[in-house]
């Protein structure tokens, strides 16, 4: 009975993981971030740190949704089941004593599943398997927006609220010339809760407009804390200068 009940457990666990895995897969492919992704699948399988801020981007988009939907309903039966078994398994120490073969399984098992998950080689091998399924068996929108826009190797997109003092305030996109110094501007949002996708150059950006970038780390780092005036000016030429010795580098 003990022997059953664990490998009941062990079955249970290896279930749970490659669902999150599977689920955290499909949310990369709506636009999520690796860790946000596996955050999020991880949180509604277990219906814990699933918090107001995160819950909005994902509940907000309807494939999104879905999964998590469907997480949420896996997660309250294998909990369950899961806590059965443990309370099996404990249970069956008082009759077979703490060290046996049946613990031994059970501490090899736990071992085994901790080295497979953080196993990097495995990790990329179920990745391109999960994502070989769901483009041939599912309607999802299969990109990986991640990868796709280098996110892992220093850029990233970034939103600055700008404020009065900012360098950015009170200026055109041709004004700002943010293209020389390698960042690119995807989008505007004005304190009314107006979206303006893709701005062109005599699109102005007001204080207390979100706008959405897409750059080097390091780069939009600095263009948050850039202020207006002489210096902020200087560090823009700066940063035109870096930018056009990487790309003659190149």
């Amino acid at each position: 009975m003990a022997m059953v009940a664990i490998i009941s457990l062990l079955v249970i666990i290896s279930l749970s993981i490659l669902i999150t895995r599977i689920a955290a897969t499909a949310l990369i492919q709506t636009g999520l971030s690796k860790d946000a992704a596996r955050f999020q699948a991880r949180s509604a399988f277990t219906g814990t740190g699933f918090t107001t801020n995160e819950s909005e981007h994902v509940v907000n988009h309807p494939v999104r949704r879905k999964i998590l939907m469907i997480l949420i309903f896996l997660g309250s039966a294998g909990v369950i089941s899961t806590i059965s078994s443990l309370i099996l398994s404990f249970i069956s120490l008082e009759r077979i004593g703490y060290i046996s073969i049946e613990i031994v399984v059970l501490m090899g098992g736990l071992i085994a599943l901790l080295l497979l998950v953080q196993s990097k080689w495995i990790d990329r091998k179920l990745s391109y398997l999960i994502n070989r399924a769901l483009n041939r068996y599912t309607t999802l929108d299969v990109r990986d927006y991640y990868s796709l826009l280098h996110l892992s190797d220093n850029y990233r997109v970034s939103e600055i609220k700008v404020e009065q003092q900012d360098w950015l305030a009170d200026k055109t996109l041709n004004d700002l010339q943010l293209h020389d110094e390698g960042i690119l501007v995807l989008g505007i949002k004005r304190s009314n809760g107006e979206y303006i996708g893709a701005p062109r150059g005599e699109t102005k950006i007001y204080n207390d407009d979100t706008v959405t970038l897409y750059g080097r780390a390091a780069l939009l780092e600095s263009l948050d804390d850039r202020q207006k005036g002489q210096s902020g000016d200087q560090k823009h030429a700066e940063a035109v200068l870096e930018q056009e010795k990487m790309w003659a580098s190149q």
